[in-house]
């Protein structure tokens, strides 16, 4: 399981760092923005669930 928590991370921690860059050069509401954001909540509820079982 640790093995699939710090795969988790990585995949947040690129998926936060892609939004911030894309975000600094679209709207927030873009829907490329969106979906973005929407990915990185996906992966935090998994990561969270993770670790609270």
């Amino acid at each position: 399981m640790n093995i699939y928590r710090d795969f988790l991370l990585l995949l947040i921690e690129d998926a936060r760092t892609n939004l911030n860059n894309s975000a600094r050069h679209r709207s927030l509401t873009d829907p490329s923005i969106v979906e973005m954001s929407q990915r990185l909540d996906g992966l935090l509820n998994r990561y969270y669930l993770i670790i609270n079982s």
